[in-house]
Order: structure tokens, then C-alpha cells, then sequence
């Protein structure tokens, strides 16, 4: 069943693991689509990687190194990275960081990656021409749950 690890809890991959899923994308002033994304991957043999905490310090300036350096490390670790842009309000977010990873995701051709953005998220002809560039080919899909299938296709064919 699916084994849940979060930032900035250590995960040593052993021999006989399953595959691995890094959830990429947004944190910061959107929704956790990620408790959303750890249901719907019940079920499968496989572990996540979220790198949302439950608890963030957020006035203890010595957090922000621990978070990126989870980041970097388990969104190399993974089998495949997950990427979601979810809607947000412009004012508040564009998800910066998840648009950074994504970039340095989609330029790596052995990267396995899933892409998709909601049509409410405000960059997000951004993401489809980054990727259409990139891979052509890519689907950048519309919906979490068609994103979570295509992540299922891609872990278990």
C-alpha cells in the first residue's frame, strides 16, 4: 500500500521499494491538493513523497534551508514527479518554485514526469508551452484525478 513520507522526514530507498512520487507543485496560499492526491493513490503499491508539511515553522528562518533541500533531494529521488498547479489567485501566488522545478524537470529527458494545471491557475498556457516545447507531445491534463491516472499509467502501465 502506499507509504507516506513527509518533508522533512528522510527517505533511504531499499532494495525491493516501490516506485516513488514526488508531489511537485504548489503550497503556498492554494489548497492541499496533496491530501487529495495521497487518496487517490490508495490502493497502489507505492511511495509518496509530499513535500507539504502538516506543521510548517514558518517564523523559524532556519526551516527554509531543511525545506528546499528535501525538495531538491526527493524530487531527484523519485521515480516520477507529479507536477499540479492549482488554481490560485494571482495577488496571492503563481507557485514560483513549482514552475522552477518544472522547467529543470521537463529539460531533463530521463526525468519521468505527470504535468497538469487547472484552467484557474493563472499561468497556465505557461506550463502547457513550456511542456509542448520541451516534450513534445506531452499531455498537460486539466483536472487532479486525470493527472493522478496518468500517474497511474505511468508507475504501473
Amino acid at each position: 500500500m502506499v507509504t507516506y513520507i513527509e518533508c522533512p522526514d528522510v527517505y533511504e530507498p531499499a532494495p525491493g521499494d516501490p516506485p516513488s512520487v514526488f508531489l511537485a507543485g504548489g503550497i503556498t496560499g492554494v489548497e492541499d491538493w496533496q491530501a487529495e492526491a495521497v487518496r487517490g493513490l490508495a490502493g497502489l503499491e507505492v511511495v509518496v513523497l509530499n513535500p507539504r508539511r502538516r506543521h510548517f515553522p514558518i517564523d523559524d528562518p532556519t526551516q527554509t534551508p531543511v525545506q528546499i533541500r528535501w525538495e531538491h533531494r526527493a524530487l531527484h529521488l523519485a521515480s516520477v514527479s507529479l507536477f499540479w498547479f492549482p488554481r490560485s489567485d494571482a495577488s496571492v501566488t503563481t507557485q514560483p518554485i513549482a514552475m522552477l522545478e518544472l522547467g529543470a524537470a521537463l529539460d531533463n529527458p530521463a526525468r519521468r514526469i505527470v504535468v497538469g494545471a487547472d484552467p484557474g491557475f493563472p499561468r497556465v498556457a505557461d506550463v502547457q508551452w513550456q511542456a509542448r516545447l520541451a516534450r513534445p507531445g506531452m499531455r498537460v491534463h486539466t483536472s487532479l484525478p486525470d493527472t493522478l491516472a496518468a500517474l497511474r499509467y505511468a508507475l504501473h502501465g
